[in-house]
C-alpha cells in the first residue's frame, strides 16, 4: 500500500498538506499490522494520539451479529504505564503485559518513523 496515497487528503486532491486526522490515521494504518493480519470482518486500530497517550481498539460482529467493540487507552505516566478500558478505570500493567506494551510501542514508532516520515 503506498502510504502516500493513504495520507493524501479527502478534501484536497492537489495540496500536499495533511491534517492531524490524516497523519494518525496513516499512523494507525500501520500500527494495526503490529498485531497480524487484521481477521476478516474486523477493525483494528493502535496509534499514539498524544505523546504518552496510545490508543488500541478492535471490533467485530459477532456470530449473533451484534456489534463488539474494545477500546483501551494506555497512559504512560511517571509511576507507570496504566490503562484504562472504556467504561472501566484505571489499572497499572506489569509483567508480560507491560512488556508486550513497550514491544508494541517501539513497534509502532519505528514503523511509522521508517515507513511514514522517511
Amino acid at each position: 500500500m503506498s502510504f502516500t496515497k493513504l495520507l493524501r487528503p479527502k478534501s484536497a486532491r492537489y495540496t500536499n498538506k495533511f491534517t492531524y486526522e490524516d497523519l494518525i490515521n496513516a499512523e494507525s494504518e500501520l500500527g494495526r499490522t503490529l498485531f497480524g493480519p487484521v481477521p476478516e470482518g474486523h477493525r483494528r486500530e493502535f496509534f499514539e494520539s498524544r505523546r504518552n497517550v496510545w490508543i488500541w481498539h478492535e471490533s467485530f460482529i459477532n456470530d449473533l451479529g451484534k456489534l463488539e467493540e474494545m477500546t483501551i487507552r494506555y497512559e504512560v505516566r511517571p509511576t507507570g504505564v496504566f490503562k484504562k478500558p472504556v467504561g472501566g478505570s484505571y489499572e497499572k500493567i506489569t509483567g508480560t503485559e507491560l512488556d508486550n506494551f513497550r514491544k508494541a510501542a517501539r513497534g509502532y514508532l519505528e514503523l511509522v518513523k521508517t515507513k511514514l516520515y522517511c
